[in-house]
């Protein structure tokens, strides 16, 4: 699924201390196995148990070994929380977790074509009768420290609930929306797009997706590598329901003027019992300008179709400019996508590349304590130097918790934008200072995830 943390275990200061959970509760961390493998029962088990925690359908066997495989390819580490007390007759298998929590390992990019190693943080379910005490405190504050120890910089997730996850240091890093798009006479751009596009096999994006967006991955700031799953799916090989083909799958290819693909639109069509006729776009990648409006002018060409629905859409859309008429857009309000959680605010900021030069004095604060205290920021050159001052205490221009400061980083939001919100506060003497950390942290494009997790 593509789901990133469920909304379980979600009240603020929930529970008793981790300490007290070890007689009643065991944490056992592996990587997947297969069906060959004599682990796989406790693999199988703890796919099962996400789908439960989601709500989902139960999974056919095959589906389960479909999904195992493609966590292998992602190198996921599963973390499951089990009981140590059996469970009264009629319980839920013993040998299934009441917990979940998995991560692996990808790159982010924070503008400019820099991409960092993050730590994806997924598939974070706790049990419905096993809240409220310290589960996912326990997971996540463990989780977060052991990514510090290792030198990732930065942590992500996308949620599926937005109240639970700040109180950890995560802060919404950027956001998308849902768009009904009225194909027709009215849909119109006003200049024609270089390049073209064509009609693909589905099966032929086992090798063309991940090239392609290897590409969008570095053009576009708030990018997230994919994982397997992506690759399959665009390939009709993979329907999310049942996890078998998907015979509805049509792909579209963008070729640029040098013949080489630079974006697909992989869409479906929901049928002709459903009216307005609609087609279903199902993930749209764009490595250049050309590529993401051509495939919309293909998209908008389609035959017998009245409307094209996409929930993926970028929350700052140059397709209702490029339009004659933007009204053949309907837009619902931008939700929040990636949301980021800096681990080390040095490595963090000095990864990056900055489009004005300055300095700061920061005052970051961190209930976890991994990144707290007062950092000088010094760009020369679109080139950053950090230096830890020790103790938060001191002189500041701007004070920020860490999830308001992993909002901004990859210019998803305007450090205006949270003075203006209370979240970020300047210094008396320096009023202006949330403007120029802005014009420093300025990105190339609008920050756009095209990846869930």
């Amino acid at each position: 699924m593509t789901a990133g943390a469920a909304p379980e275990d979600a009240v603020p200061g929930d529970g008793m201390p981790a300490g007290n959970l070890a007689d009643r509760y065991e944490l056992r961390r592996f990587r997947a196995s297969g069906p060959e493998s004599q682990d796989f029962a406790a693999t199988a088990e703890w796919i099962r148990a996400v789908n439960y925690g989601f709500y989902e359908k139960a999974l056919a066997d095959s589906h389960v070994a479909k999904t195992a495989a493609a966590y292998r390819v992602d190198d996921r580490e599963l973390t499951g929380v089990y009981g140590t007390r059996p469970g009264p007759q009629g319980a839920l298998p013993a040998g299934r977790p009441l917990a979940t929590f998995a991560t692996f390992r990808k790159t982010l990019n924070v503008g400019y074509g820099r991409l960092v190693p993050a730590h994806l943080v997924t598939a974070v379910t706790v049990r419905t009768d096993h809240r409220r005490r310290g589960l996912l405190r326990r997971l996540m504050g463990e989780d977060l420290a052991r990514a510090r120890a290792d030198g990732v910089p930065v942590a992500a997730l996308t949620a599926s609930e937005a109240s639970i996850y700040r109180r950890f240091g995560y802060g919404v890093a950027t956001h998308e929306r849902r768009v009904t798009v009225s194909t027709g006479p009215r849909f119109r751009l006003a200049v024609r797009p270089r390049g073209r596009v064509m009609a693909a096999e589905p099966g032929a994006m086992l090798e063309l997706a991940p090239t392609i967006f290897a590409r969008a991955h570095r053009a576009v700031p708030g990018s997230v590598d994919r994982q397997e799953q992506y690759r399959i799916r665009a390939a009709g090989q993979w329907e999310r329901g049942s996890g078998g083909e998907d015979a509805a799958m049509r792909v579209a290819v963008h070729l640029g003027e040098d013949g080489a693909p630079d974006g697909y639109a992989a869409y479906r069509f929901r049928g002709w019992s459903h009216e307005p006729a609609t087609m279903e776009l199902l993930d749209l990648v764009a490595a250049t300008p050309d590529a993401y409006l051509g495939l919309w002018d293909y998209l908008g060409s389609l035959d017998l179709i009245d409307r094209v629905v996409w929930d993926e859409a970028p929350a700052d859309d140059p397709l209702v400019w490029a339009l004659e008429d933007s009204r053949v857009v309907r837009a619902e309000t931008a939700r929040d996508m990636l949301w980021l959680r800096i681990l080390d605010v040095r490595a963090a900021l000095e990864a990056r590349r900055y489009a004005h030069d300055g300095e700061l004095i920061l005052r970051v604060d961190d209930a976890l304590g991994l990144a707290a205290g007062r950092y000088r920021l010094a760009v020369v050159d679109g080139t950053a130097t950090v230096e830890a001052l020790g103790t938060p205490d001191g002189e500041a221009q701007v004070s920020l918790d860490v999830a308001d400061l992993s909002s901004v980083y990859v210019g998803g939001v305007s450090p205006v934008s949270l003075v203006q919100a209370g979240r970020i506060r300047t210094g008396e003497s320096a009023p202006e200072a949330a403007l120029v950390l802005a014009q420093m942290l300025a990105v190339e494009r609008p920050a756009h995830c095209l990846t869930h997790f």
